[in-house]
């Protein structure tokens, strides 16, 4: 488990896919309707948990009483050389907190730590609250595809990776020593 400087989050949980029940959990939190414009669907089936974990990495960030407040995911999901993919959603009751941004700098952290130099979301062109997100993490390419766009971070030397969390100076998450209970180095 890593711990992420954000004052709504204690603590940022690698998923697994034995952590359905929390992400299941997590879901209830959140809208049909923003369920349906992040998966497309407003039920996620356990087998697609599974299916996106075999391609990207995901956490949840927690709150007080490990809540589930929000869900964030990252890979090479579109085989693109350099390119990994940014799956963010955050509970309703929770949105419009900055965690959503703490959320994006932590994958876009740990997707150039492994090598990549951009960071890329597909979403509805009507989704103002991830695109308003997104234009104030940098710069953004664009490119519409009908009622979506495909928005494109970079992630170099000065880019997102390297921004600290607007709440702290430091870096925006600190794994916890080895030898602690729950860490997890990644």
């Amino acid at each position: 488990m890593l711990l992420l400087r954000h004052p709504a989050l204690t603590a940022l949980r690698r998923v697994k896919v034995e952590d359905f029940p929390l992400v299941d959990a997590f879901h209830q939190r959140c809208s049909s309707a923003h369920l349906l414009r992040r998966w497309g669907r407003t039920h996620l089936p356990h087998g697609t948990l599974g299916q996106l974990l075999e391609h990207a990495d995901c956490w949840l960030g927690l709150g007080a009483g490990d809540e589930p407040l929000a869900l964030v995911c990252t890979g090479p999901v579109s085989r693109e050389a350099g390119v990994f993919d940014l799956g963010l959603q955050v509970a309703d009751a929770h949105q419009r907190r900055g965690i959503g941004t703490a959320l994006a700098r932590h994958a876009a952290q740990y997707a150039h730590a492994r090598g990549a130099r951009t960071l890329s979301t597909y979403t509805e062109a009507s989704n103002r609250p991830m695109l308003r997100l997104l234009r104030r993490l940098g710069p953004v390419r664009e490119t519409r595809h009908g009622p979506h766009l495909a928005v494109r971070l970079h992630l170099g030397v000065s880019g997102l990776a390297h921004r600290t969390s607007p709440h702290s100076k430091e870096p925006l998450y600190a794994p916890q020593r080895s030898g602690q209970e729950g860490s997890d180095p990644a």
